[in-house]
């Protein structure tokens, strides 16, 4: 998957993106447990503040990949 390298790449040229890169998967996988979590109540605008969150990071991460392969064309 050409996407994945891209990412393993930057991953190693950027300390910005890895802090990024590693704070979405942290986001993403707090995300999970929280919406498949048997029982618990947790506040509707509390996992809508993660989802929002999420999905900026995903936004930048774009950006960087699009950057990236702008850069390579």
């Amino acid at each position: 998957m050409p996407q994945q390298k891209k990412i393993e790449e930057l991953e190693k040229s950027s300390t910005r993106f890895r802090r990024i890169y590693s704070e979405y998967e942290t986001m993403s996988e707090e995300l999970w447990n929280l919406e498949n979590a048997e029982g618990a109540s947790i506040p509707d605008d509390f996992i809508n503040a993660i989802q929002l969150q999420t999905s900026y990071l995903e936004d930048e991460i774009s950006d960087w990949l699009i950057e990236e392969n702008s850069a390579d064309n």
